[in-house]
């Protein structure tokens, strides 16, 4: 068996040059494949690596190519399948299904030199696509690793005699990247940036993506809940506050029909730069900026209570008489903004409230048993003691939090308060308004995100869709609109620290599990905490710096090098460094030049000062035989003439050379002066 596999290996190594380079080919090939498995269809994944699988088994053993008969029939049939997959040809998703097949089936019909580079150009076209999907620090690395191997790939067909060893060859193409990346740099950083996201298609513009919605019923939260994606990062100006006080606010919902809260019409626009009246700040304000990862919707998310409008790149913000904030087209790339916040506010305080039909509307069918609890509490003439009377109702009877709520029927709410009794941040914050409602309180359901995770490496905060929450907000008149979060009544460590805190341990496997990763991310000292803190760190830095390099901060960048280079200082430190890299330069490749070439150099340069300087393509055989009939002294003809002789044997002659040889050399040179 062992000698079975020795002689493998040996067939490899004597391998003939067009089958390593196909294999070579399809090596490079599968890495520029593997990461589209992600977002393929399993079926097209398997059909290119069945097609990849066929090519090698062809290529070590000598078999023929297949008819194209056969091959045109099976790539129309693949395309076919892309059609029934997705109905359409066009788009990113077909266009890139089709594109991975095309490679697929290049490889089966390939005849000349030229094929391979057709295969190779394909290929780093292919490597490109993979950013339409992401652009994460894990999907640069991987392309450029199919870089490396597709460049490498390409040298080897360049070679017309000796092919070097595989790893000369990764090394010349290193080598090549390397020097490309300067430039690569220098063009991102000056390249004038396009409007709106690089990577994405129009036709994506609008997909959908998972997050909140404008509507809020049974069992939304608790999906969002098994979600680690992250929405958005926040960096404060000064310390952060509590998290109990950490409320992101987004959507306002008033509208009910029995089960769904829907967003209401005031019937008065949003406006661009409000200045209402009937909001109150006070206290010092809470300033940080924002960075919304790319979700698809218009929603911008802010602490309670916005002082103002952001200003934001590449697009508007709005605000509703609600302090609802958003985006006038959709956020479809990473989004930075500052903002300024007061937790001390009074809004829309005083004897009446104007609208206040619409924050005490109720369908008058569903529910029965939760309307008339609600009109009970009418009795107790202050709404604050109304809102007390059932955060109470909370607090002591058998009320549980959890992820996993029975399913509600036709009256949901009465069958949550007076039945199951178990439910998620909707269930409590819908049950709590619709009550207050019947009671006479005009009330409302805010949702947006609650809490947030502070990485001790760079300081930023990680709101991530786990964090969704729902609460309410009531109308106490001279108070105006006031946050009560009724799941911090049967849950307050949920409020208080997270989400993992709330919910009773489970088993891994179980969704209230969470997959493990909020788990430990409570215990921040651990190593794998810590190990999560510090990619995490490195995957900002490279949201912020790199996707996040608009063209706002482009023009910053580039002014301050124009200020900079403005200044004479700043001009010297810069010829000082450019004279400092070629002075290494040349140090590195003086240290690089062989010893015994630079004698010989020496000696021609002696030669040519005295008239007799070597002639273009003259070897050193050829170049003796000349300076034999020339007039020097015996002595120092037989040392040119012995020197010349070393020289050649060690250029050209098969042995190596002899020890001490550049010092024998050396003194030959000295004898010919």
């Amino acid at each position: 068996m062992i000698g079975a596999v020795r002689a493998h290996l040996r067939s490899f190594s004597v391998m003939s040059r067009d089958k390593s380079d196909t294999l070579l080919l399809l090596g490079s090939t599968l890495l520029v494949l593997m990461p589209h498995s992600l977002h393929l269809p399993v079926w097209v994944s398997l059909l290119c690596l069945a097609t990849l699988a066929w090519r090698a088994l062809i290529t070590l053993g000598g078999r023929r190519m297949p008819s194209s008969l056969l091959v045109l029939p099976l790539a129309a049939a693949a395309m076919l399948g892309v059609w029934q997959t997705y109905h359409t040809i066009l788009g990113k998703d077909p266009g890139v299904a089709m594109l991975v097949m095309l490679v697929a089936f290049k490889m089966l019909e390939m005849h000349a030199r030229r094929d391979l580079f057709v295969v190779v150009f394909l290929c780093f076209f292919l490597a490109l696509t993979n950013f339409f999907y992401s652009q994460s620090i894990g999907t640069a690395l991987m392309i450029a690793l199919a870089m490396l191997a597709l460049v490498t790939t390409q040298l080897s067909f360049q070679y017309a005699g000796k092919v070097p060893p595989l790893r000369r060859r990764v090394r010349v193409a290193g080598t090549v990247l390397a020097l490309a990346l300067p430039l690569a740099l220098a063009m991102f950083v000056v390249f004038p940036r396009v409007q709106g996201p690089l990577w994405s298609m129009p036709s994506d513009a609008s997909s959908a993506r998972t997050g909140l919605s404008d509507n809020m019923a049974p069992g939304n939260f608790s999906s969002l809940a098994q979600s680690e994606a992250v929405v958005f990062r926040a960096r404060f100006t000064e310390a952060a506050p509590d998290q109990s006080q950490l409320y992101w606010r987004a959507i306002v919902l008033g509208a009910f029909d029995g089960r769904t809260w829907t967003r209401t019409r005031s019937g008065q626009p949003w406006s661009l730069a409000p200045t209402p009246s009937d909001l109150v700040l006070s206290g010092r304000p809470l300033r940080y900026d924002i960075t919304l990862e790319p979700l698809g919707t218009r929603w911008l998310y802010v602490l309670e209570m916005p002082e103002r409008v952001p200003d934001l790149a590449m697009n508007t913000a709005r605000m509703t008489p609600e302090r609802e904030l958003s985006a006038l087209a959709p956020v479809d790339m990473r989004l930075r903004y500052d903002m300024a916040s007061s937790a001390q506010y009074r809004f829309q305080a005083g004897a009446a409230l104007p609208d206040a039909a619409r924050w005490l509307q109720l369908p008058p069918g569903p529910n029965p048993r939760t309307l008339a609890a609600g009109r009970g509490l009418a009795a107790l003439g202050d709404p604050l003691q109304r809102v007390n009377a059932v955060l109470q109702r909370f607090r002591n009877e058998p009320f549980s939090y959890t992820l996993e709520p029975p399913l509600l029927g036709a009256d949901p709410v009465d069958q949550f308060l007076f039945g199951t009794r178990a439910g998620f941040c909707e269930h409590y914050a819908s049950a709590f308004v619709v009550l207050m409602r019947a009671a006479g309180v005009p009330a409302r359901v805010v949702t947006g995100y609650q809490g947030g995770d502070i990485n001790p490496v760079d300081g930023y905060m990680t709101v991530r869709q786990s964090d969704a929450h729902a609460w309410a907000e009531v109308w106490l008149g001279p108070r105006g609109w006031v946050r009560v979060d009724p799941t911090a009544a049967v849950a307050p460590e949920r409020v208080r620290r997270s989400l993992a805190s709330a919910i009773p341990p489970r088993p891994p496997l179980g969704i209230e599990g969470l997959g493990g990763l909020i788990n430990f991310s409570t215990d921040r000292n651990s190593v794998l905490a810590q190990l999560r803190y510090r990619l995490s760190a490195v995957n900002n830095s490279w949201n912020q710096w790199v996707l996040n390099y608009t063209p706002e901060r482009q023009r910053s960048v580039v002014s301050s090098l124009v200020a900079g280079l403005s200044d004479w200082r700043s001009l010297a430190a810069l010829a000082a460094s450019l004279l400092l890299l070629w002075c290494a330069q040349w140090l590195r490749v003086r240290r690089r030049t062989d010893p015994v070439d630079a004698l010989y150099s020496t000696l021609c340069k002696r030669l040519a000062q005295q008239g007799h300087a070597r002639l273009p393509g003259e070897g050193p055989t050829a170049y003796a035989a000349r300076l034999a009939g020339v007039s020097f002294a015996p002595a120092k003809r037989d040392a040119l003439a012995q020197f010349l002789r070393y020289y050649s044997a060690y250029r050209y002659g098969p042995a190596a050379p002899a020890p001490g040889l550049h010092a024998t050399m050396k003194s030959l040179l000295a004898q010919c002066r």
